[in-house]
């Protein structure tokens, strides 16, 4: 250690310095004897403050060791708990996602059967404002002295007609029936995991309801089946039906969110940025442009570095 070696040479140097002047300054030997035991004692207490700062120092050496190593230990802790929360963490995430996706098709199938009910619902409307269309015209033909077998109910034939000769609106509500069954029937069908019935059911849909209020619904969900398949292109052209041929669909924004995945899982990350960037400027503050913000800081990262 330094300081110890410089207290020894300061310690000499001043007995040096002592020693001589007591030889060459002229004084009387008894002066000399108690200026050497003075001397001797102050000598003494130079080694003793010595030894005494050097026990100190070890000390603190020895101090300063545990606390490094102690230090080195918390650091250790420290790190492993962080990379058990980054895991935890990671978990979570990943969980949530699959969550979210898991609440997105619930609330999808909620919203189409809302959907379906509004449309019944109307229909219906439409089909009791015609049948009182009619008792009107058969209360009108009553108080106009019209015969009363054209206002009974044995004057509608059997096929379809009063006795009046006018048609009854009753094709209608049969074929919107049916319309109705098959699209109940290809949702459930959908829903427990039936794919390529599901499937077939949803295209006969359009097929013979090409005009129909939930004809919409219907292209996207064979969308979602093509996606659930693993066939990413595929689902691409079942989006883009929905997109170009029905610009009103309540599931424009889902598809729109959809094809920007599906383009994702390809790998080309570059288009699906630029398709949630577009769910998001032309559905803002909905679910599917929230969706499209998360999934959009997935691909970011991978577009500003292709390479």
């Amino acid at each position: 250690m330094r300081v110890p070696v410089i207290m020894t040479g300061l310690a000499a140097i001043f007995l040096g310095s002592l020693v001589g002047g007591a030889l060459f300054s002229p004084a009387p030997a008894g002066a000399v004897s108690k200026e050497l035991v003075q001397l001797q004692d102050q000598v003494d207490q130079v080694l003793h403050g010595q030894q005494d700062l050097r026990s100190a120092m070890d000390a603190n050496n020895a101090t300063i060791k545990v606390t490094m190593q102690q230090t080195a230990d918390a650091v250790a802790a420290l790190t492993l708990n962080m990379k058990e929360l980054q895991k935890n963490v990671q978990e979570v995430q990943a969980n949530s996602g699959s969550r979210i996706e898991a609440l997105a098709t619930q609330s999808q199938g909620t919203a189409d059967n809302l959907q379906d009910v509004q449309s019944r619902v109307g229909k219906l409307s439409q089909q009791l404002a015609d049948i009182q269309n009619l008792l009107q015209s058969i209360d009108g033909k009553v108080s106009g002295n019209a015969p009363a077998t054209s206002a009974s109910p044995g004057g509608i034939s059997p096929g379809g007609a009063t006795g009046g000769g006018q048609p009854m609106p009753a094709s209608a509500p049969l074929n919107s029936v049916s319309s109705q069954t098959l699209y109940q029937n290809a949702l459930r069908d959908f829903n427990g995991g039936k794919n390529d019935l599901a499937r077939q059911e949803f295209g006969d849909y359009i097929k013979n309801f090409p005009s129909d209020d939930l004809s919409s619904n219907a292209q996207f969900y064979l969308g979602e089946i093509t996606y659930t398949q693993g066939d990413y292109q595929g689902a691409i052209v079942e989006y883009d039906k929905v997109i170009n041929n029905y610009p009103k669909s309540y599931k424009l924004a889902g598809a729109m969110l959809k094809k920007a995945q599906a383009y994702q899982e390809l790998g080309q990350n570059a288009t699906a940025a630029r398709q949630y960037h577009e769910v998001i400027r032309r559905f803002p503050n909905t679910d599917e442009a929230h969706r499209a913000e998360a999934r959009l800081r997935q691909v970011t990262p991978a577009t500003r570095n292709p390479g």
